[in-house]
């Protein structure tokens, strides 16, 4: 029901209007834009957060404004081709966009009653499109918006100055703290404890990893006393150490699958939130150090 009314009370948006959801919609379709460029989905939870949107249900209304204005979009300048960019949005519960956006890739009005591997099928066939549309500046002019401008140059080369130094005490006993504690990373508690300086065959050692089943979990931290240059760093040292680890799985006959996180015992950096969400890292931040530990 709730993707019903979702879609027809968007369709009289097209972007236009001074409606709450409306408003919203003009703001979000940059940033979607943004991850379709890099390639990238992003979770309703994230976009919420960089949007200063209290709650991401919210983005039901403004996800169906935007497909419906493309839509319209696509009939006004015969431009039939204009994939449904919402699909990029999806749930960190099950990969997958919500329900809704069955009314804008398929003639189907029961897509939720189709198996998850039917709908995956369906929204990869989408993303593809989305991936590799080249008109998104066009879409977004033509809507009278403007592409995000993203500026980190000075962050970037910042990060770049890798400072020499053994490490903190403030980072040794942070990732003790982890490494004995999964359950702080949404993790199973049940997990074992995290091997510490874990070496990869790049010569890069991971702060931590753990093993479940057939994944293999890497964690990089950052300790409390970790600049924005830092944890910027420690967000590209994310994406190579997965690369490398999967590069073992598969040199090693197993199915390339693992996951990395950045634990951070502060807070993510506003700034550095675009990154992290166009280059799709997952950051848990906030974690707190139990009393007496």
């Amino acid at each position: 029901m709730e993707k019903t009314i979702t879609a027809e009370v968007a369709k009289y948006g097209i972007l236009g209007g001074e409606k709450l959801y409306q408003s919203r919609a003009r703001l979000t379709l940059p940033y979607l834009v943004r991850q379709a460029k890099a390639g990238q989905t992003i979770y309703y939870s994230d976009l919420a957060k960089e949007l200063h949107i209290p709650n991401p249900r919210n983005l039901n209304y403004i996800l169906g404004a935007i497909g419906n204005a493309l839509i319209e979009l696509g009939k006004s300048s015969g431009k039939d081709n204009i994939p449904p960019i919402q699909c990029i949005v999806i749930n960190k519960s099950n990969e997958l966009p919500g329900e809704g956006v069955g009314w804008f890739i398929t003639d189907l009005k029961d897509f939720s009653k189709l198996s998850k591997s039917q709908q995956r099928k369906l929204v990869d066939i989408e993303l593809s499109k989305i991936y590799i549309y080249k008109d998104w500046d066009w879409v977004l002019m033509q809507l009278g918006l403007k592409p995000i401008q993203i500026d980190l140059d000075e962050e970037l080369e910042m990060a770049k100055m890798v400072r020499g130094g053994g490490e903190s005490e403030s980072h040794r006993r942070f990732k003790e703290f982890v490494s004995l504690n999964p359950s702080v990373l949404g993790l199973k508690h049940t997990l074992k404890n995290g091997e510490m300086e874990k070496p990869l065959a790049s010569g890069d050692t991971l702060d931590i990893l753990f093993t479940d089943k057939n994944i293999k979990i890497g964690i990089e931290v950052k300790s409390e006393i970790s600049g924005s240059d830092d944890i910027l760093r420690g967000i590209f040292q994310c994406i190579k150490y997965k690369s490398v680890m999967e590069a073992e799985q598969i040199v090693n006959n197993e199915l390339p699958n693992s996951q990395i996180i950045l634990a951070l015992q502060g807070k993510l950096p506003e700034g550095l939130m675009p990154i992290k969400n166009m280059l799709g890292v997952e950051v848990i931040d906030g974690i707190k150090i139990t009393e007496g530990f």
